[in-house]
């Protein structure tokens, strides 16, 4: 059974062509990245003992992207040296991230496939990444499920998702959607956002432990930056329960 909802995937599918537009309706994720990657660098440093401050910190890590479109955040682990596969539910998105990739000269598996998939060939990571998903899919608790069985033992979650505030519903429907229309009407249901004590509980039935977690937020002097500000959006850190 999938956890695709196939109208988001053919939302999503209909925005593929501007992936890699920073000035089109993927400019925020493309400002967004790089406080992505700044957490994920601090998680992976605290839990693996890497040291990140060198080339190649991913090597011989085992990375899956889940929900990757067209590959903004994937190819920054492909570069760091990760062994990436990267799905996604639109196959637009997907052919989008396999040219983009090749044309950058990184070996990353792109797959048009759901993570129920990678669960029956009994596939496992390192490390999955699943930023801005968990709102979109059909079965929430179906879906944790199904991240928990992708890890290796002593793997590692990393996930963002919006909060569901009075606030997030300002920025992120009323404001980017209906205002500013950096994203089509419909993206989001504000219904399906999580607030973190609710992810909290939703990974611990999972079977995953909520670690550090901290807000995404828009700073006027410095952009978007990591923050104790979670009214918007907040990403965090997951390990099997069973594990330290």
């Amino acid at each position: 059974m999938s956890t695709i909802d196939p109208a988001q995937a053919e939302l999503f599918s209909g925005m593929a062509a501007e992936w890699w537009d920073r000035k089109g309706s993927s400019a925020l994720l493309h400002k967004v990245n790089p406080v992505r990657m700044q957490f994920i660098r601090r998680e992976v440093a605290a839990h693996f003992g890497r040291d990140t401050m060198v080339p190649g910190w991913l090597d011989g890590m085992s990375c899956l992207d889940v929900g990757c479109g067209g590959g903004i955040l994937t190819e920054c682990l492909a570069r760091l040296g990760g062994h990436v596969t990267g799905i996604d539910a639109a196959e637009a998105s997907i052919d989008v991230a396999i040219v983009h990739g090749a044309g950058q000269g990184l070996d990353i598996d792109y797959r048009l496939a759901a993570t129920d998939v990678l669960v029956n060939e009994g596939a496992s990571f390192d490390i999955v990444t699943c930023m801005e998903v968990v709102e979109h899919v059909s079965d929430v608790p179906m879906f944790l499920a199904s991240l928990t069985a992708l890890l290796k033992p002593g793997g590692l979650l990393v996930f963002s998702t919006p909060n569901r505030t009075a606030m997030s519903y300002g920025v992120m429907i009323v404001g980017a959607e209906w205002i500013l229309r950096t994203l089509p009407r419909g993206t989001h249901d504000w219904d399906r956002f999580l607030t973190p004590e609710e992810m909290r509980r939703a990974l611990n039935r999972a079977g995953l432990e909520l670690g550090h977690v901290e807000g995404i937020a828009l700073d006027p002097a410095r952009g978007f930056a990591l923050s104790d500000d979670m009214r918007v959006n907040y990403i965090g850190a997951a390990t099997r329960r069973n594990e330290d």
